[in-house]
């Protein structure tokens, strides 16, 4: 790695409230691999995919205001947020590719005083890890070689499409995640529902069905041999451990189903304490899995 890799970092709101432990320890692993995340303590919501529906040029200039932001200080957005991720890529490539757009949105942040040349990108995590900072950069720094855990990797729906305006994984031919799990020492547990829903967008609607689908992708892992599951998106986190106790008494089974955020993984194979990884947080233990694989 020829020089310090620096990001304007943009954890979302999900992560600063609810799955707290994945900005945290997020903030920690890029500590230990040097990679700097600078704060936009200014920085507003993205609108979450909401508000896009409702008043759509108010949504542009929303995320145009948090490009502009990133823009100032030359850096290119990193998020752990994968609805973050869709909502700001899909803004950015309408202002990229439509200069209308863009000169309408400047008049509109010109009122406090920022303008968005169309310059950042914006990047998840995982993408960081697997091609910014890379896969044997990263092998480097592994200290603890996962090699007893089976991962189930899980991507959610918003790191992989749409996929015009994201344009890293192929969403039928996915590798990145696969490929982290590998270098840091663990086994990839192919299954059906990888690159599929877990339920989240669908809890507002019909619960019982969001709680199927959540069992139903926690199921199709663990029948595949997976003892953990991966995901690098908080809101699937939510629905995969949240409701996971939810999902086994619709089922009438146990299924008992780690779920690690993407950076915990990691910091774990860094050699990093359950305490530093906040796993206490999760509703599902981790504690007897990683026992077993002689991971603590």
């Amino acid at each position: 790695m020829a020089k310090t890799l620096k990001y304007a970092y943009y954890p979302g709101c999900a992560s600063q409230a609810v799955t707290k432990e994945a900005n945290s320890t997020t903030r920690k692993v890029a500590k230990i691999l040097g990679i700097e995340l600078h704060d936009m303590p200014k920085a507003n919501c993205c609108g979450a995919g909401l508000l896009t529906d409702y008043d759509y040029d108010l949504s542009v200039a929303l995320n145009a205001r948090i490009f502009a932001q990133a823009e100032e200080i030359g850096m290119d957005i990193m998020t752990i947020c994968s609805t973050c991720l869709m909502v700001m890529s899909t803004a950015n490539r309408d202002l990229k590719s439509d200069p209308k757009l863009l000169e309408k949105t400047n008049a509109i942040l010109a009122a406090a005083g920022l303008r968005y040349n169309g310059t950042i990108e914006v990047k998840q995590l995982l993408w960081v890890l697997a091609e910014d900072y890379g896969l044997e950069n990263l092998k480097k720094k592994v200290a603890m070689p996962l090699k007893n855990l089976k991962v189930a990797p899980f991507y959610g729906c918003h790191s992989l499409r749409p996929s015009d305006a994201l344009g890293f994984d192929d969403p039928e031919r996915t590798w990145s995640l696969e490929a982290v799990i590998t270098i840091l020492g663990a086994e990839v547990v192919e299954y059906e529902g990888k690159n599929k829903c877990c339920g989240f967008q669908v809890d507002m609607i019909t619960e019982d069905t969001a709680v199927e689908m959540t069992g139903k992708r926690l199921l199709d892992a663990k029948n595949e041999g997976g003892n953990c599951m991966v995901t690098p998106c908080p809101f699937c986190h939510i629905n995969l451990d949240n409701y996971q106790g939810m999902a086994e008494r619709k089922l009438n089974m146990k299924i008992g189903m780690p779920v690690f955020h993407l950076a915990q993984l990691v910091g774990l194979a860094m050699g990093m304490t359950a305490e530093d990884l906040e796993l206490s947080r999760h509703l599902v233990s981790a504690k007897d899995v990683l026992k077993e694989a002689n991971l603590l």
